[in-house]
Order: C-alpha cells, then sequence, then structure tokens
C-alpha cells in the first residue's frame, strides 16, 4: 500500500476513534442523567404513597367529626332522628 492510503487509512481510523469516544462520553451522561430521573421518580412515588395515607387518615378524622356532629345534633334536637320501622 503506498503512503498516502495508509495516512488516509490512519486518519480515518483516528477520526472514528474520537467520535466513538465523544459517544461514549454522552452515553455515560445520558446513564447517569437516566439514573438521577429514576431515583426522583422513586422519591416521588414515595411521597406520593405518604400523601394517600395521609389523605386516608384525613378522611377517618372527618367521618369521625361527622359523627361526633350528628350525634351532638340529635342530642340537641337540631335534626329529626329516624325511627325503625
Amino acid at each position: 500500500m503506498s503512503d498516502e492510503r495508509t495516512d488516509l487509512i490512519l486518519s480515518m481510523l483516528r477520526a472514528i476513534r474520537a467520535e466513538q469516544a465523544a459517544q461514549c462520553e454522552k452515553l455515560d451522561e445520558i446513564i447517569s442523567r437516566i439514573g438521577a430521573l429514576e431515583r426522583e421518580v422513586a422519591t416521588l412515588t414515595l411521597r406520593f404513597a405518604e400523601m394517600k395515607v395521609d389523605f386516608a387518615n384525613l378522611s377517618v378524622r372527618i367521618d369521625n367529626l361527622d359523627h361526633r356532629v350528628r350525634r351532638i345534633e340529635q342530642r340537641l334536637e337540631l335534626i329529626e332522628v329516624p325511627t325503625s320501622t
């Protein structure tokens, strides 16, 4: 092979190697960003589950308050007590 062809092939291989190195760096960046997103999603999922528990607790408290208010209204005869038939 002539020196020109050898130099051309070597320069092309160097360009391919440089491009491959750049792609590897980009892939590493993408992988790290996906990892960060996965951690963020896991945190949000946990926070959402905590909010659901808080909502359930509040619902129970509201139901208890409703029962207490209903009993108070019945004692004060502010509402009619349904009769059993």
